[in-house]
């Protein structure tokens, strides 16, 4: 059963360094998109790098980049199921992939979903899709910034290439973790960890995506999952999740212990983004070990690492942005559905859009340990009465 799409919506827009409620124009999909509307979104750090500075995006925006929602109409093509073979159809329940591929740069044509140019080039420094222009617009009918899809809002505007049906079985909301936590954690840990059964690993920044390194770790088999933080609270969540062990760096010397508990991990991920952290993962690995990147720094941030130790011991330094959309977010979908990777398990808050100030305002101050999401109150109560 569909209702009509309303002609405006309720978005938290980020104009100066605050999101505030506003009331635009619901966006319209061209042709190779489809208009999804919210059931919830996620609250991720890196939205809040965008709020504070720290990674530059256009002003004003729409941010939230981890989504699920139900389609509700295709751009274009004036048909209740697209005509593009990716078998969507009006009414899916679907999860977008933060990562929007082209599907037509060289990047993407070689299948590296991930290091699309078009998505960089236009999304990420031009807060637009890939014909130059946004879906989103002020009141006043001047330009709005959509960051991936812009997903704080009661709608949202994606490309085909960015969207998966979701499969029977996960929680519609929780779900909206595996666009982004999930695609993310399963691009480091599958594509760029490579890590196999049996496997000794050491996060380190066990937060929001900290956390689902944890349940994408013991997805993939690792035998040692080590979870390094400062904040005690966040530990001891990294052990509910199922991390065999855990350090506490503000007490003693994580690279020290690390390598005390195992001589070394077969993998590390750094999920801060931190010089001294990122120095500190590498200094826990085994020989021939990799080092797996993840968090995004401020600025022009840079990091001091041995260079002899890499070189003799055969250690990698890997950076992993994310998964590759069209292949892994599938990929994702289904560990949820069969419930290896459980994203209702890594949920600790949930807030409504009008509190998505709030909902920044306390994983700025480190109150949120696992994910935080965002839920859209009129989309629960259509779903609920169909």
């Amino acid at each position: 059963m569909t209702h009509p799409v309303p002609a405006t919506m309720r978005a938290a827009v980020l104009a100066d360094d605050r999101l505030e409620i506003a009331r635009i124009r619901t966006p319209i999909p061209q042709r190779g998109e489809a208009l999804l509307e919210v059931i919830a979104c996620g609250v991720c750090h890196t939205d809040l790098h965008v709020m504070r500075g720290e990674v530059a995006f256009p002003r004003p925006a729409v941010l939230g980049h981890e989504v699920s929602g139900r389609v509700v109409a295709l751009g274009d093509s004036g048909d209740s199921r697209s005509g593009d073979g990716s078998g969507l159809a009006v009414g899916d329940i679907v999860v977008a992939g933060f990562i929007m591929p082209c599907a037509s740069c060289r990047e993407c044509l070689r299948g590296r979903d991930d290091l699309c140019i078009e998505f960089f080039r236009r999304n990420r420094l031009g807060g637009t899709l890939y014909d130059g222009t946004s879906r989103l617009s002020m009141p006043d009918g001047s330009f709005l910034a959509m960051y991936s899809m812009g997903g704080l809002a009661e709608y949202c505007v994606a490309p085909l290439t960015a969207l998966t049906a979701l499969p029977e079985g996960p929680d519609h909301e929780a779900s909206c973790l595996l666009g982004c936590s999930g695609l993310t954690s399963y691009g480091a840990v599958f594509r760029a960890g490579a890590v196999e059964t049996g496997a000794t690993v050491a996060i380190v920044g066990v937060g929001g995506i900290g956390s689902s390194l944890i349940t994408m770790a013991r997805a993939a088999g690792a035998a040692e999952i080590i979870a390094v933080d400062i904040a005690a609270a966040k530990l001891t969540r990294a052990h509910e999740l199922g991390a065999t062990a855990t350090v506490d760096a503000s007490t003693e010397d994580p690279v020290e212990r690390v390598r005390a508990l195992t001589g070394g991990v077969d993998v590390a991920f750094e999920a801060l983004g931190n010089p001294t952290t990122f120095a500190q993962a590498v200094g826990m690995l085994a020989d021939g070990g990799r080092m797996v990147a993840i968090g995004i720094a401020a600025g022009a941030s840079t990091a001091a690492v041995p260079i002899t130790p890499l070189v003799r011991r055969g250690q990698q330094i890997i950076g992993s942005f994310g998964g590759r959309t069209r292949t892994d977010l599938p990929a994702v979908a289904e560990l949820a559905a069969s419930g290896r990777f459980d994203p209702a398990a890594l949920i600790t808050r949930r807030y409504r859009l009008e509190e998505a100030a709030a909902a920044y305002d306390a994983l700025a101050r480190g109150e949120i340990t696992g994910r935080a999401i965002i839920t859209m109150g009129d989309a629960l109560v259509r779903e609920e009465q169909r």
